[in-house]
């Protein structure tokens, strides 16, 4: 294990997507290592356009500038064009394209002006449709992703090319981490481009609260998915970001695996739901397994998952309840004031 403990040190950290789900808990998990907010820069889209390469630049000027030097500047890039199946089935180009630039652009941009380090958070999506489980590393380039989130897969995976190819190139120090499908509060729960968890918690409430005697799912219940408790995943990455710089990717998950259907069904019992659970098999499953071996992990930064399943999906759907309450409150006050 390569171990660094004071790397975070004095330095100033970009985090990409920081005011987003994963990015608040990084943050989090940064303040924790002693990096203070002051150090921390969370370029905004409407002021840092990241697929415009001069945004990007302009974006290290001002992170030079506050750390004194560029050689004190960590890139930790998490942000990303992301979706479920059907936003990924909608959206290919513009997954595609938008999450191919960011990283190209923050890479090459970051190798310029000589950073100390870039954390590049790939995406599960990247392993071959029918990788053998648990998906190793070593896998990831053993076939064709699964079709529906192939461009966004495809997209992350060309920049863990462009890092190692930089590393043997001109010695940049940039590592690449692949997390499994993340869940826990604060998660994005717009039935529009939510992933799975977060969709089905929000159809079992709902149908509680409507008294319906059913909901519909996509597919046959029979896919399998590993899920990573957001906690988990922001640990992992600021572990990785102290402690790894090697070229080969690392798997981060929770090494359990659960299929669809078995979710749905403990779901429904979280939320209290008791009515039919009905599959819609002309919708796609996504990839058939999901199911990470993360042997590599544990050895190379010391990371374990901790969070027992059950445990994170109670906290999940708490959340859930009561931030969805406070907004029907607050939208009941501001009627009200009309």
């Amino acid at each position: 294990m390569s171990s660094d403990a004071h790397f975070l040190e004095n330095k100033t950290v970009i985090v990409t997507g920081g005011a987003g789900f994963l990015g608040q808990a990084v943050i989090a998990g940064l303040n924790g290592r002693g990096v203070t907010p002051d150090r921390i820069i969370v370029p905004r889209s409407r002021e840092f356009d990241l697929t415009d390469m001069a945004a990007v630049k302009r974006l290290y000027q001002v992170a030079e500038q506050r750390a004194g030097s560029a050689a004190k500047v960590v890139a930790v890039h998490l942000a990303a064009r992301v979706g479920g199946i059907g936003a990924n089935r909608e959206n290919p180009g513009l997954f595609f394209y938008d999450n191919i630039m960011m990283g190209a652009n923050l890479i090459e941009a970051g190798r310029q002006s000589g950073i100390a380090k870039f954390v590049q958070v790939g995406t599960v999506c990247a392993y071959p449709k029918f990788t053998p489980v648990p998906f190793r590393e070593e896998d990831l380039w053993n076939g064709y992703p699964e079709e529906t989130n192939a461009p966004y897969g495809i997209a992350k995976k060309a920049l863990l090319v462009q890092l190692q190819s930089y590393r043997q190139q001109y010695g940049f120090s940039g590592v690449y981490l692949l997390p499994v499908n993340l869940y826990g509060p604060g998660d994005n729960f717009d039935p529009a481009s939510s992933h799975v968890i977060p969709a089905l918690i929000r159809k079992c409430v709902e149908a509680v609260q409507a008294g319906a005697d059913s909901i519909d799912c996509w597919g046959t219940g029979s896919a399998s998915r590993e899920f990573l408790y957001i906690d988990d995943a922001a640990r992992a990455i600021v572990l990785a970001t102290e402690r790894y710089d090697a070229p080969e990717p690392v798997n981060v998950g929770a090494h359990r695996e659960i299929t669809i259907r078995e979710l749905i069904t403990l779901i429904a019992d979280l939320t209290g739901f008791r009515g039919e659970i009905r599959w819609d098999a002309s919708k796609p499953d996504g990839q058939p397994r999901r199911c990470l071996d993360t042997t590599r992990a544990r050895e190379s930064f010391g990371f374990v998952a901790t969070t027992p399943f059950e445990a994170g999906l109670k906290e999940t759907i708490r959340w859930y309840l009561e931030s969805s309450h406070a907004a029907r409150a607050h939208a009941a006050a501001a009627h009200h004031t009309k």
